[in-house]
């Protein structure tokens, strides 16, 4: 089986990413299928283990990472791992398909620099950093105190927007799903 393309959509969280990789997963022509990512967090509310995340127990994390299991991973927030099984992304690639990445920029990143002809990084900017506290706090799915963390990170995370294929802004989500679909579709027939 040869090896499909990689479809990295990364931002900060709030952005809006996971909506726009759900809608690209429902497009058939792209033959997309969703990189499940590992995590040794807590599942929250309505997760799924094998659907939403491969959720793990920090020494089993830690022991994948010693035995080079990840295709990328990173300590987002103390304890608290997220990364790519290679397992995963050759599950996909066994099926025919592309794979989709729904993914922190330093995980996208190094996805890109690790097959950097087969991979279309995108970037998934929010309208401004007041917008993504306040659909962060719309979420209602973590304390006031994450919430802040995830917005002190979100101003690093901005500025390492130039270094992907594309940036998508998104303050108009049809807008934002055109342009999303656009680019894949164009990257994908290369």
């Amino acid at each position: 089986m040869k090896q499909g393309k990689l479809i990295v959509l990364s931002a900060p969280s709030g952005s809006g990413k996971t909506t726009l990789v759900k809608y690209l997963l429902h497009k058939e022509e792209l033959n997309l299928d969703f990189s499940i990512s590992a995590a040794s967090r807590e599942p929250r509310s309505g997760e799924i283990h094998g659907k939403d995340y491969y959720f793990l127990s920090l020494r089993e994390f830690k022991d994948k990472i010693k035995a080079d299991e990840f295709l990328e991973w990173e300590e987002v927030y103390r304890d608290n791992f997220y990364g790519t099984l290679k397992t995963e992304v050759q599950r996909i690639w066994d099926k025919g398909k592309h794979v989709i990445f729904d993914i922190d920029v330093v995980g996208g990143l190094d996805i890109k620099r690790i097959y950097p002809d087969r991979t279309l990084a995108i970037f998934v900017k929010p309208p401004s950093i007041e917008e993504l506290k306040i659909r962060l706090k719309k979420r209602k799915t973590e304390s006031e105190d994450k919430i802040n963390m995830r917005v002190a990170k979100a101003s690093t995370e901005l500025a390492t927007a130039p270094q992907f294929d594309a940036v998508v802004t998104n303050d108009d989500l049809e807008k934002a799903k055109a342009e999303v679909l656009q680019l894949v579709k164009k990257f994908i027939v290369n």
